[in-house]
């Protein structure tokens, strides 16, 4: 099959009736771009290289312009723009990204494996889509990172004309490059959609449904960064009969298997911190609801039939629709689902950087540390430490949330089990990759959360505050008579919007800010200087009510707890206990 595609490209481009002056293969006699390998940002295709001279075809013999051959990279790496819209003319060099379509042949092995197609949907003259199909090529020749495929659509719902982003140097896709921290070069933010998978589009039977499918951006005041970012993902199931047809024998088939929302609670995003998500919901089942009926048109990928022998997979230019999830119908549509499992991860030291979610943590062992090695972080892009996981196992609570006054956080109703492994000082900063983070710690502080009695709502918790993987403490609300869902307000998930979480954040964080006033007023009761913890009070901002209102009780409640024990006083150690546990320090006084 390569073989003949080689051929008829090859026949194609000899028999072009219209070309330039040079028929010869495009050569470089002189100065290559401008920005071809240097330390500057590779932003767009580079232009020729002085004494390339770009070839302009008619590939169907009308006597109009259809293709620009060329070639960049010193003219060792070919290029070919098809003209999808009709309006190119004698003198160009290149397409145009409205509706042509680039092909890149990045081995110069005579087939093209990295394609950007742009398409106006609302024929407004400026593109609303870009698709990469990036193929894979010889390991032997390409250079990293070329064996990893994507099929992936980006959709510019906000019209700020970003899509995705290509290093034009490496001539890699690069979707997570970035300036700073979060400030990524692919179109995360806003209200943005994508679509992708990473494999080749000749393993699909139905090129309409993708992996994930779809991820989307919300962006509820309009200040150009996400405040929400929902991702769906479908998996792939048996299908006998694509295998019978060529195709790989597990296809994605339209059956959900995953829901999750980042969400940032504060929302305390801007310039230089771009995405701040504080916490995920996570939801997942081997087929939780089918989406078939979510269509979505495509318009213009259609181009002239005389090009699909350039492409790989010809069957992309004849896509005339999507099916994903609607951006204005995904949250509905979630909660149709049957879904069978429920995760949270909370993102305590407030350093996630990623672009979708608070990458989860698992229901693993709590002192394994390290990308696979079987521990809480075991993903390879979760944080190390710093983040606050809890499993909800069986889907008992729905993938609803509560306030639990023992520590006035919010927690995942049904959770079986939670970990927070505490990075108090935000030592361990959670970039987008494992690789990009500082070194693991070598020792740090757990607080296990278990839910005993198998009522929805945690009633013991586990301490290690030294770091030698043993917990040292164990803290019973039964034992100290406090009934665990007493006084836990729960929130119905799927009746919530952004609003809704922010108040319940400036909810959390206002009882934080109030219950650390009250254990002050106990330790100055009892002659104990709080002025020690001067930085926790004075917080500079929502998040640092949040942070040190809690740290601010429980030093607090130690030294008290350090206090009555040196006295031998157990009454007001008992009543100390309750205080806390309960959410109500006013006991103390």
């Amino acid at each position: 099959m390569k073989q003949i595609f080689t051929m008829v490209a090859v026949a194609l481009l000899s028999l072009a009736t219209f070309t330039s002056a040079s028929a010869q293969q495009p050569q470089a006699v002189g100065k290559t771009y401008w920005n071809e390998h240097t330390m500057l940002q590779p932003f767009r295709v580079p232009m020729p290289a002085e004494g390339v001279v770009p070839e302009l075809l008619d590939l169907n013999g009308d006597g109009k312009l259809d293709a620009v051959k060329s070639a960049i990279h010193g003219g060792k790496v070919p290029i070919l723009w098809l003209d999808d819209d009709g309006n190119m003319k004698p003198g160009d060099i290149e397409g145009d990204t409205v509706n042509d379509c680039l092909l890149v042949d990045r081995d110069a092995n005579g087939e093209y494996d990295l394609i950007v197609k742009h398409c106006d949907q609302n024929d407004d003259g400026k593109a609303d889509v870009q698709l990469i199909l990036d193929y894979p090529v010889g390991k032997e020749n390409g250079p990293k990172g070329w064996n990893s495929p994507h099929y992936m659509f980006v959709f510019d719902d906000d019209g700020d004309g970003v899509f995705n982003y290509i290093d034009w140097t490496t001539l890699t896709l690069k979707c997570w490059e970035k300036n700073g921290i979060s400030d990524f070069y692919t179109d995360y933010s806003g209200d943005s959609t994508f679509i992708k998978a990473h494999r080749v589009t000749n393993s699909f039977s139905d090129l309409r449904i993708n992996w994930e499918n779809p991820f989307i951006f919300y962006d509820y005041d309009k200040d150009g960064l996400s405040e929400i970012a929902l991702r769906y993902c479908d998996s792939r199931r048996p299908h006998p009969e694509a295998a019978e047809k060529g195709f790989h024998p597990t296809q994605y088939d339209g059956g959900m298997t995953w829901f999750s929302i980042g969400i940032d609670l504060d929302n305390d995003n801007c310039a230089g911190n771009d995405f701040d998500f504080d916490m995920t919901l996570h939801y997942k089942a081997p087929n939780a609801f089918t989406y078939l009926d979510q269509i979505h048109p495509l318009k213009n990928m259609r181009g002239l039939p005389e090009a699909d022998c350039f492409f790989p997979d010809p069957r992309i230019r004849e896509l005339t629709e999507l099916i994903y999830p609607d951006r204005h119908a995904a949250f509905d549509l979630a909660w149709t689902g049957k879904w069978e499992e429920a995760r949270f991860c909370y993102d305590e030291d407030d350093d996630c950087g990623r672009w979708e979610r608070v990458e989860l943590y698992e229901d693993r062992d709590a002192f394994l540390i390290g990308g696979k090695k079987g521990g809480v972080d075991n993903h390879k892009q979760a944080d190390p430490s710093g983040d606050r996981g809890e499993w909800d196992t069986d889907f008992s609570g729905g993938g609803d949330i509560y306030i639990a006054p023992h520590d006035g956080r919010i927690h995942l109703l049904g959770a079986e089990r939670g970990v927070w492994r505490i990075d108090q000082n935000t030592n361990y900063y959670q970039g987008y990759d494992r690789a990009f983070q500082n070194s693991e710690p070598e020792k740090w502080a757990t607080i296990e959360y278990i839910d005993s009695d198998n009522n929805g709502y945690f009633d013991t918790f586990n301490y290690d505050l030294n770091g030698d993987n043993t917990y040292e403490t164990t803290v019973s609300l039964a034992a100290l008579g406090i009934k665990d869902s007493e006084g836990c307000k729960v929130y119905d998930v799927s009746k919530m919007k952004y609003k809704d979480y922010t108040r319940l954040f400036d909810k959390v964080r206002k009882q934080m800010v109030k219950q650390a006033a009250d254990a002050r007023k106990v330790a100055e009761a009892y002659n104990l200087n709080t002025f020690w913890y001067a930085k926790m009070l004075t917080p500079k901002s929502a998040r640092e009510e949040y942070h040190y209102g809690w740290w601010l009780q429980f030093y607090i409640y130690k030294d008290l707890e350090h206090y009555f024990t040196l006295q031998g006083n157990t009454q007001k150690l008992e009543q100390l206990h309750k205080a806390y546990y309960s959410g109500n320090w006013k006991l103390m006084l």
